[in-house]
């Protein structure tokens, strides 16, 4: 088998994986010209299976950290020129190579999954004292996704790089948003706890609630300002779109849409997170899709 299709079979595999997997990422995916989707799709199985053995509850947490850090020094290596015959590895080395993407924000997004891993114990729920603290988790865990994400989707301004932070973080606050009940009954708030002090939300309310009990006042009026804060980073995405490359704006305008049609739908549910979790609809996300290919075919014309 010769070099280049033990390479496209590695990146088929990831294909299979961001297919199966992705869910409001593919959507995005599809957007996108062969090779910077063959990226995309390496990059999703990197992080996804970092997640998996972060988030692998049958196992105690000390032993997900031990095959964390052992996944990631098999990766380490890789990336100093050995030999690997995990087709994740494969694919990712030959996507850091071709899109010129920094080793050192992979090793912060295999960070960001295991910030859940340290902090949450059994005894206490995992909380952030402050928004700052949370912007941080956010940095690591959807943040690092989009520095990563720019540099196949490319750009020429550095002023993308900040712009695709902040829209990491609008990203991450409206997952946060949308998994406040799921997240509470794992023992993890991420809603700051600065925040519910302000808003006279206990801790306890959050994690001892009524299953589909609807929010008080006081938790939608604590939600709305978490939602208000993601808007305000929606509008970096929207000054973002015109700095990446011109063929790579489609996917990212997909990916966005369907995200903010998410946080717009939990607005819409008066904040109620509670009784049903929110979810874009399947049609929604296709006329999305739809409309970011007819910019996709638009852009090549031009082009």
């Amino acid at each position: 088998m010769t070099h280049d299709s033990t390479i496209e079979q590695a990146y088929a595999v990831c294909r299979g994986i961001a297919k199966r997997e992705a869910k409001n990422f593919y959507y995005a995916f599809v957007a996108l010209p062969r090779a910077r989707k063959n990226a995309i799709c390496a990059v999703y199985s990197f992080m996804r299976k970092a997640d998996d053995l972060a988030d692998d509850e049958s196992l105690p947490r000390e032993e997900r950290r031990i095959r964390l850090d052992a996944w990631l020094a098999d990766w380490r290596g890789v990336c100093h020129g050995g030999d690997s015959s995990d087709p994740v590895f494969i694919a990712v080395r030959d996507a850091t190579e071709r899109f010129g993407i920094p080793l050192s924000l992979l090793d912060e997004l295999v960070a960001g999954t295991a910030t859940d891993l340290d902090a949450n114990t059994n005894e206490a729920p995992g909380t952030y004292a402050t928004f700052a603290d949370l912007y941080r988790y956010c940095y690591l865990v959807a943040s690092v996704v989009g520095l990563v994400c720019i540099r196949i989707f490319g750009y020429t301004d550095t002023a993308a790089e900040k712009l695709a932070e902040e829209t990491g973080i609008a990203f991450q606050l409206t997952n946060i948003l949308r998994d406040v009940a799921e997240d509470a009954e794992r023992r993890r708030i991420y809603l700051p706890l600065a925040d519910l002090a302000a808003h006279h939300v206990p801790l306890d309310a959050l994690l001892h609630r009524t299953p589909g009990a609807p929010p008080s006042t006081q938790e939608r009026a604590l939600l709305e300002e978490i939602a208000q804060r993601a808007e305000n980073y929606y509008r970096s995405a929207q000054a973002l779109l015109p700095l990446i490359d011109r063929e790579s704006r489609a996917a990212l305008w997909v990916l966005v849409s369907i995200y903010h049609a998410l946080l717009k739908r939990i607005e819409r549910a008066n904040y109620d997170v509670f009784s049903e979790r929110a979810r874009v609809p399947l049609l929604q996300k296709v006329a999305i899709l739809s409309a970011g290919l007819a910019r996709m075919a638009a852009a090549r014309f031009v082009g």
